[in-house]
């Protein structure tokens, strides 16, 4: 068994594919338009071309009777997030600081073996940058 797709919500996936594409640097993996105008975008690292990142607005296939609960969490960022591990945690934190987003942690050691830190993304999710502790 291998890990294919994981989502995230997003407030305007054009903001997300600027900050996953232009921001972190993955590639667009599909980026197709459907039935009721329905997106289908996906970014992912080149390293590891069958892994798929959704970035989807809130919408079908989540019934609508969960839709404002699930902006609500959204807009404070209550929602999970992703882990990308990088080869130097500090190098990713100046650049992905240096275009403007937003720093929840600076890189610091964490107690379980690795230097990390986190940014929010433009709809608040939380996207953490690790390194192994050398």
């Amino acid at each position: 068994m291998k890990l294919s797709h994981t989502f995230l919500f997003v407030h305007d996936q054009d903001a997300a594919l600027e900050f996953y594409r232009d921001v972190l640097g993955l590639e667009v993996r599909t980026d197709e338009t459907i039935e009721n105008d329905y997106r289908w975008l996906t970014v992912g690292p080149a390293e590891q071309p069958e892994v798929e990142i959704g970035l989807s607005r809130i919408g079908p296939p989540v019934p609508p009777t969960d839709h404002e609960a699930l902006e609500a969490l959204l807009a404070k960022g209550s929602l999970l997030g992703i882990i990308f591990e990088v080869p130097d945690v500090d190098a990713k934190f100046d650049q992905v600081r240096a275009a403007g987003a937003e720093v929840m942690q600076e890189p610091i050691d964490q107690y379980y073996g690795v230097r990390d830190c986190a940014f929010r993304d433009p709809s608040g999710n939380m996207i953490r940058f690790s390194s192994p502790r050398k």
